[in-house]
């Protein structure tokens, strides 16, 4: 490949977890950056390999990163983007497509998404690649603004964050999901509540506005629009629909819901929850609130990831719609190169299933769904919204909106723990 393309400064690498450390290890002593792929690679290898890289000058994103945007090029599951001046470190790849998105979206556009893998800010590995992006970042000229996304980082990670975003003479804001954003303030970034705020206060800071002004103006008007659906929803359903059930292909997003509903609400239960003590007994069967990643590894045996395969998402879709209990099917919807290429086709005929169920027994089900992508994409945003709007789903503007809605409603049904 590097004879072909003499050129080349980058290696993708998605072979079998065994073989990648040794793949990754070959490409950087021809002196690539890596992007890899591949998982079941482990921790040990890891962070030798990006040991290695770091005192070669070079980045190793991953293992088990599916997602970066390098000089333009979406690359694994990426989003189409144009080119801009918002750099994003991300040691989650769901995370980045959803903060690149928005900022897509709101106009703005990226130099560079560097993608880690989510165990890079794990007390093992250390930060070694998230700490050599802000470098990498701080240094390009191309990138005005930086974000920083991850979920929580372990304190001496979090602490060298800290320190380099101190040394940054550019912008910083940070989302680092469930973590205390105290320390990055005091270094001097912008904490962000959500994926969404994140891009909102990007956008605003690349382009020399007031962060905090234009996130209340957003947030101001839907507010009124989330209060005005939620009543209008609940006021159709039975007394028995009280709960949600959240259905997610992407992980961070799955965290981000979780996250709103205990701050909102109390525990959600999980296979995967932030809080141990609402673990779900039972993957396959839901109780009172729960939200479930259907990308989690005992979903996934034997099966694509569900961002590609739909299949056992649509069979819970009508599974949850059978549930006396069921207030708001909540799902997430992630575009891109990769992805399923007509989720709203694949989609649609589950959400009119599972209200034809309930509307059988006279009750009303909500469905309520973002979606994680642009018009750029292979799949095109607007079409999907359209195709989903058209089977009955409330489509909201980013994770975060759609889980805001899902909390009003599930505050005026009473189920709150």
């Amino acid at each position: 490949a590097i004879a072909q393309l003499p050129g080349a400064n980058m290696a993708v690498i998605s072979v079998a977890g065994r073989y990648a450390d040794g793949v990754a290890r070959d490409a950087l002593e021809r002196g690539l950056h890596v992007m890899l792929f591949s998982d079941n690679v482990s921790v040990e290898k890891e962070k030798e390999l990006k040991e290695f890289a770091r005192a070669k000058g070079l980045l190793v994103m991953g293992p088990d990163c599916g997602t970066a945007i390098i000089n333009g090029a979406p690359l694994c599951f990426a989003n189409v983007v144009k080119r801009g001046s918002i750099g994003i470190v991300a040691a989650s790849g769901t995370g980045l497509q959803e903060i690149s998105a928005v900022i897509g979206n709101r106009g703005g556009g990226i130099s560079q998404a560097i993608g880690t893998g989510g165990r890079d800010v794990k007390a093992a590995v250390g930060g070694i690649m998230f700490i050599e992006g802000m470098k990498a970042l701080a240094a390009d000229a191309a990138t005005k603004v930086i974000v920083l996304v991850s979920k929580p980082p372990a304190p001496e990670v979090l602490a060298l964050v800290a320190e380099e975003i101190k040394k940054i003479d550019k912008p910083v804001v940070a989302n680092l999901i469930g973590g205390d954003p105290a320390g990055l303030k005091k270094a001097g970034a912008y904490p962000a509540r959500d994926l969404e705020q994140a891009g909102l206060i990007a956008v605003a800071l690349s382009r020399g506005e007031d962060p905090e002004k234009f996130i209340k103006t957003v947030l101001a008007e839907r507010a009124r629009e989330i209060a005005a659906a939620a009543a209008a929803e609940s006021a159709k359903m039975k007394p028995s629909q009280r709960y949600l059930r959240g259905l997610f292909s992407g992980g961070t997003l799955c965290d981000e819901t979780q996250l709103m509903f205990k701050t909102a609400i109390g525990g959600v239960y999980s296979p995967a929850p932030i809080d141990p003590a609402f673990k779900l007994d039972d993957i396959w069967k839901s109780r009172e609130n729960t939200v479930v990643d259907l990308g989690e590894d005992e979903f996934t045996v034997g099966r694509p990831h569900p961002m590609i395969d739909f299949m056992l998402r649509k069979k819970r879709i009508v599974q949850e719609a059978s549930d006396p209990e069921t207030a708001v099917i909540l799902l997430d919807v992630v575009l891109g190169y990769g992805s399923n290429l007509a989720p709203g086709e694949e989609l649609a005929p589950a959400v009119k299933k599972a209200k034809e169920i309930a509307a059988a027994a006279g009750r009303h089900l909500s469905v309520i769904c973002s979606i994680t992508g642009t018009d750029g994409d292979p799949q095109n945003k607007k079409k999907v919204e359209g195709e989903l709007k058209a089977a009955g789903v409330i489509v909201m503007p980013s994770n975060a909106a759609a889980s805001a809605l899902t909390v009003e409603i599930i505050k005026l049904r009473g189920g709150v723990k």
